[in-house]
């Protein structure tokens, strides 16, 4: 049975190109997630009056990738400690959110979060939003697989390929053959 899933880790090109690479993933949509406006565009969402978040929705197999393992990967791939803010992208649009689903999904998301705070993984403290869902409005077309579209752009190649190469280097067990493979030849 496939669950869902709702992440904000910064723009969403970015988390769209992680995500879709695991195995046990079988959709990743790009959109907006979190705000007060219905079926917002990417124009009002930018303008960081909508409350939105750019935001990755998740359809994702259990049997084959635990949630707890995406939260992991969501925790690595991004930076959960600058609030509203990642690397350059900022304003409230590039929040790092988790959208949780169910109270199953809250409650380890809630333990992951207190389980890097223990370990002192980051140096500042983690201001991630842990809260429920309420709502996810597709992105426009162009910003669909728009990593896999535009690899040689300087924005994927200077912020999105250094996130797939942690990915790859430290959820290797997790990626898709087909992207493993694809990795190896470049």
């Amino acid at each position: 049975m496939i669950e869902t899933a709702t992440f904000a880790g910064g723009c969403f090109w970015c988390t769209e190109a992680i995500f879709k690479r695991l195995r046990g993933v079988r959709s990743v949509m790009p959109g907006y997630s979190g705000g007060t406006v219905k079926d917002p565009s990417y124009e009002q969402v930018s303008s960081g009056t909508t409350r939105h978040a750019e935001s990755i929705q998740i359809g994702f197999d259990p049997e084959e990738i635990p949630y707890k393992v995406l939260l992991e990967v969501f925790w690595h791939t991004h930076d959960p400690t600058t609030l509203n803010r990642q690397g350059n992208d900022i304003g409230p649009q590039y929040r790092s959110a988790i959208f949780y689903h169910n109270e199953k999904q809250r409650v380890e998301a809630i333990r992951s979060r207190e389980r890097l705070e223990k370990e002192n993984i980051y140096k500042n403290p983690i201001v991630t939003e842990i809260v429920p869902f309420k709502n996810f409005y597709d992105a426009e077309d162009y910003h669909k697989d728009y990593y896999d579209r535009n690899k040689e752009y300087p924005y994927c190649t200077i912020v999105i390929d250094p996130k797939i190469k942690k990915l790859l280097e430290k959820y290797s067990k997790f990626v898709k053959e087909e992207y493993t493979l694809l990795n190896s030849k470049s």
